[in-house]
């Protein structure tokens, strides 16, 4: 998206209600117009940050433009989810774009159109199913089931939060009691610092006629919602391990979102077997060969979403600059927190594949195959290199 001439990479966020911007530190220059000082509170267990309000903006995605948006920007270095997202990420944006559009985002072939409200008509299919939103306090709202073990189906009204990579939250109440098996665990990164909570699963969740089986859920300890002064009769949120696997079409001014079930429905939820969170810090040098037996040079494409920048010797190798990549946290009590990994140390291969030649999110992938699986993870520290192999762990099967 292009912000007074600049381009920025944002988060699509039906979370949020103004454009929030942040992590310009790469920037050369970027134009801020009309500008007040503010306090910002978000999600997180630390204290509200300071951040500017500016107003009087030109934003241009595409064919879109909007020369009067008013937007807020943080300049604290430490609100920075790139490193954990592992792409460049500048702001988050959402509530103004799905106002003025209906918003169709396809998981599927990872693509987003928007349309204009006055215009747009649903295609006949009987695939889509509408279901009536609410919105409040430019916060989109739907209602759903929850079916907490052998127990009936309890209603829930969820916030639709597409900046979310999370399953679905719930907050404990009369009705809804965290269940027996769970593990403390980090859910992730908000406005106003990390966020904790207790990661569990429950028998389904039901949204309109959908029925997603043995879901991944999680409450989320109270302290980081401190910030929000009124849930109101908020029972949640739905964010985007659940909606990945539905293309959606958000209509804000029609109060509906329409929903089909695209190829991840059936998709198993993703759970943290190894324990081990990874974040990008910083660039490494790596060298490497560049000829197979035959000494013909490979060419190779699956660069970092960074870049990366390469020198090359006649000897036929090349010292490339990658993203390094750190252990940012470990789960106490998880298998790699019993083998020693220690957070800190510096990722360089998962079963002997080099780590700079995939994506952070893949490497996470690597890290949390399959139960039972063995993982091996070779790692730097304090200029030594060490192998740690562990198990990958059902954190929530019977054990012995």
């Amino acid at each position: 998206m292009e912000v007074n001439g600049s381009q920025l990479s944002f988060i699509l966020d039906s979370g949020v209600s103004k454009p929030i911007l942040f992590n310009l530190f790469d920037q050369d220059s970027v134009q801020i117009n009309n500008v007040s000082e503010i306090a910002i509170r978000g999600l997180g267990d630390g204290d509200p940050i300071k951040a500017l309000s500016s107003k009087s903006n030109r934003f241009k995605l595409g064919g879109i433009k909007n020369y009067n948006q008013q937007l807020y920007v943080v300049l604290d270095k430490d609100l920075n989810f790139s490193p954990n997202l592992g792409i460049p990420i500048h702001g988050i944006i959402g509530y103004d774009l799905f106002r003025d559009f209906v918003v169709d985002i396809n998981y599927g072939s990872k693509t987003i159109r928007f349309h204009d409200p006055k215009t747009h008509r649903y295609k006949k299919s009987k695939k889509y199913e509408k279901l009536p939103i609410t919105i409040v306090k430019k916060k989109v709202y739907v209602d759903g089931e929850v079916y907490m073990n052998n127990k009936e189906d309890i209603p829930v009204k969820l916030l639709i939060d597409s900046g979310s990579s999370d399953a679905f939250w719930l907050f404990e109440n009369e009705y809804i009691n965290i269940p027996e098996k769970h593990y403390e665990d980090f859910l992730g990164k908000g406005l106003n610092g990390d966020i904790f909570g207790k990661r569990t699963m429950v028998k389904g969740l039901k949204i309109g006629s959908f029925i997603l089986e043995d879901a991944k859920a999680a409450f989320p300890n109270a302290k980081s919602f401190s910030a929000i002064k009124n849930l109101g009769d908020r029972n949640g949120s739905m964010g985007g391990e659940v909606l990945k696997r539905f293309n959606i079409i958000f209509d804000y001014r029609g109060g509906t979102i329409g929903l089909r079930k695209n190829r991840n429905f059936n998709s198993p939820f993703q759970y943290n077997m190894s324990g081990i969170q990874l974040q990008h810090d910083g660039l490494r040098y790596v060298s490497e060969r560049i000829a197979d037996r035959n000494g013909v040079v490979r060419n190779d494409e699956n660069d970092s979403a960074f870049g990366n920048v390469q020198l090359l010797f006649q000897n036929r190798t090349r010292l490339s600059v990658v993203p390094e990549i750190i252990v940012s946290g470990i789960r106490a009590g998880s298998t790699a927190e019993s083998v020693g990994l220690r957070e800190g140390d510096v990722v360089l291969a998962v079963n002997g594949k080099s780590v700079h030649t995939y994506k952070l999110q893949e490497v996470m992938q690597l890290l949390n195959e399959k139960e039972g699986k063995r993982i091996k993870v070779l790692i730097e520290r304090y200029d030594s290199e060490l192998l740690f192999s562990f198990v990958l762990e059902n954190m929530f099967k019977e054990k012995p």
